[in-house]
């Protein structure tokens, strides 16, 4: 049975997270013989959205594919690197006329895949419904391969739950982001669909989801809308890594990746 390990990586927050990925992806990626790497990368700017020299840093660092959400637009520089580089995915539920892809099959000499990106649309802005267009985006990468994976950017649990269930069997997995929170439910649903709700973050857990505890809190006491900034201390590396069958697209193990990155903060700056 050929089978192949994919990492998929949490959302990379700020310089403290994509410091942590430059230096230790590779060294993941030779110890767990991963075959392919998707990162969650719509706040690796300071913690908001994403530039193009950020974007082309992040490949340079292994990366094969990088997924965004509802973020990915607070850049606008970024806007004709979506439409250029079909290895940069914004959800594909967004318009037919939003800059970028939602999609692509990537082919590599260990492994062909398709990615999807999609959106949530409990407690978030109206979008299309991530149900259908999942499923017209799935029918069209099976014709050319049975290993697909979803990175399904939303902010509900039960929302996140109800996908996976309706994809189980359809595709590789299902991979929540979004809270930048690790959820310990990983597993293989029955008919062969990985699944999480949420694979975390990459950046500072002594924080409010990779921001500065003091400004956050602030914030959220005084219903200001306070700039907020990045935190540093704590950084650790959140993902799972699913090993799939190549030949029938079955996720045949998930398993979560939280690694504390144990360099001085003054070498993460």
């Amino acid at each position: 049975m050929p089978s192949k390990k994919v990492l998929i990586l949490g959302d990379i927050c700020s310089e403290f997270g994509r410091k942590a990925i430059t230096d230790n992806l590779k060294k993941i990626i030779e110890i767990e013989d991963i075959a392919f790497v998707v990162a969650q990368s719509e706040n690796v700017a300071s913690g908001f959205g994403i530039t193009p020299k950020l974007a082309n840093e992040l490949f340079e660092t292994g990366i094969d594919c990088i997924t965004l959400g509802d973020h990915f637009l607070d850049r606008k520089d970024i806007i004709p690197m979506l439409e250029s580089e079909s290895r940069l995915l914004r959800p594909a539920n967004f318009h037919i006329d939003v800059p970028g892809h939602g999609s692509k099959i990537f082919e590599t000499d260990q492994i062909k895949i398709g990615v999807i990106c999609l959106l949530g649309r409990i407690f978030l802005k109206p979008i299309a419904c991530p149900f259908e267009k999942a499923m017209a985006e799935i029918e069209q990468i099976k014709k050319e391969t049975p290993v697909i994976l979803i990175d399904f950017h939303a902010e509900a649990t039960a929302e996140k739950k109800a996908l996976g269930w309706y994809l189980d069997g359809k595709i590789s997995g299902l991979i929540g982001t979004h809270t930048h929170v690790q959820t310990a439910d990983e597993q293989v649903l029955p008919n062969g669909t990985a699944y999480i709700t949420d694979i975390g973050m990459c950046g500072a857990m002594d924080s409010v989801l990779g921001m500065r505890i003091d400004l956050s809190v602030k914030r959220l006491l005084y219903s200001i809308p306070l700039r907020l900034l990045p935190a540093k201390d704590n950084v650790h590396i959140n993902g799972v890594i699913i090993t799939v069958d190549t030949e029938t697209g079955k996720a045949l193990e998930i398993k979560r990746l939280d690694m504390k990155i144990t360099e001085p903060v003054s070498e993460i700056q």
